[in-house]
């Protein structure tokens, strides 16, 4: 029986690339492979042929003497594609398969990991640090105490005992991964002896364990600038935990939240205060002050008939915006408060007022009561 051609087995055109067969080669391995078709003997010959196609397509030399010469290239015992065992690439190339498709042994898919040296890098660390709207308005330097791992002084990180060093790991040389043939698979996962760092420490330093860093509390001075908000996040490069045997630290990150003010709301840069104001000041007008997050007092002045909910916008005088030299506005809303525990004479002149106003006087309630009236009639008229 004549061999089909090599690029009509791959399905892909004399031109194609060497990344075009290679994604190619790996559809149509994932496709036919004989562990995924049990007992379909057609699927093992497919993969078979398949298999001897890209190992002689994927060689260049091999590749341009069947462009010329075609199968009788191979022939006479010529450098064959067809072998029984796999070449050192294609051996590589299917463990890249096998991983990415089914993950390595310690659970992870996709992409091998190589060794570091027994060196990790420390994990990242979140500190939660709550400041008041005072703080946020002027910026303050924070003095905050972490527990968190830092470097061992006495093995110098390297996790061995003081005048001895790690040696590399005897199971894997040093790579921090081991390769075992599985069929057609050469399969590479974790070394079980080292864990993946490819050393190992015959006699570890007795103040870490053999880590290399240990558990203290460490001081840290941190510039919060003015205008942070409510879930600012502020990233402290390499301040995170130490890493394993002198590995590279994490980072740190501390997310800040604002104490309720007692008298103001923010909202961005905008801040809001609700002040309440006599009947008095209201009808007749006047003014008062109100002390700013700055340390100065603003003054409001109230014209003369001013109603409950009446807002005062006093600019520039909000927050500052955060690496900007912009500031928000503060907003004053009035409420009218009404006397209470009134005299007998306070009475009298309440009274008195009261029968000397007219509905110029209260043209909010008067028009209410009016367009009230004038619903509640146009309701009965219609039934």
């Amino acid at each position: 029986m004549s061999k089909r051609d090599y690029y009509e087995v791959l399905g892909v055109a004399k031109t194609a690339t060497e990344v075009e067969m290679k994604s190619a080669f790996r559809k149509l391995a994932m496709q036919y492979h004989p562990d995924r078709n049990p007992g379909d003997h057609e699927a093992e010959i497919k993969f078979k042929e398949i298999n001897e196609a890209y190992q002689t397509l994927s060689d260049g030399q091999k590749r341009a003497a069947y462009d010329r010469y075609g199968h009788a290239a191979f022939a006479n015992g010529g450098a064959g594609a067809g072998g029984p065992g796999f070449g050192g690439d294609f051996s590589d190339f299917m463990s890249d398969i096998f991983e990415n498709f089914f993950g390595d042994a310690t659970g992870r898919g996709g992409g091998r990991g190589r060794s570091t040296g027994g060196r990790e890098r420390g994990a990242d660390m979140r500190y939660n640090l709550e400041i008041s709207l005072d703080e946020a308005f002027n910026g303050k330097t924070a003095e905050l105490k972490i527990p968190t791992s830092i470097t061992c002084e006495a093995c110098s990180g390297s996790g061995a005992k003081p005048g001895s060093k790690p040696k590399t790991c005897p199971t894997c040389g040093g790579a921090g991964r081991v390769r075992a043939t599985q069929g057609f698979f050469s399969i590479e996962r974790t070394c079980p002896n080292c864990h993946g760092r490819g050393e190992v420490i015959d006699d570890p330093c007795g103040q870490c364990g053999g880590a290399g860093r240990v558990t203290r509390e460490r001081t840290l001075s941190v510039n919060i600038p003015a205008g942070v908000e409510d879930g600012t996040r502020i990233r402290l490069a390499g301040e995170g935990e130490a890493g394993l045997r002198g590995g590279p630290a994490g980072d740190l990150y501390i997310f800040l939240s604002l104490k309720p003010h007692p008298f103001y709301q923010r909202d961005g840069a905008d801040l809001f205060c609700r002040v309440p104001i006599s009947m008095v000041t209201a009808a007749l007008g006047g003014e008062f002050s109100v002390p700013t997050l700055g340390g100065t007092d603003a003054l409001v002045k109230v014209p003369e008939g001013t109603q409950t909910g009446k807002q005062f916008r006093l600019r520039g005088k909000g927050m500052p915006v955060l690496r900007s030299r912009d500031v928000g506005d503060l907003y004053i809303q009035v409420v009218v408060e009404t006397p209470q525990k009134l005299t007998k004479r306070q009475r009298e002149l309440l009274t008195e007022f009261d029968q000397e106003c007219s509905k110029e006087n209260h043209p909010e309630s008067s028009g209410f009561f009016s367009r009230f009236r004038e619903f509640i009639d146009g309701l009965g008229g219609s039934t």
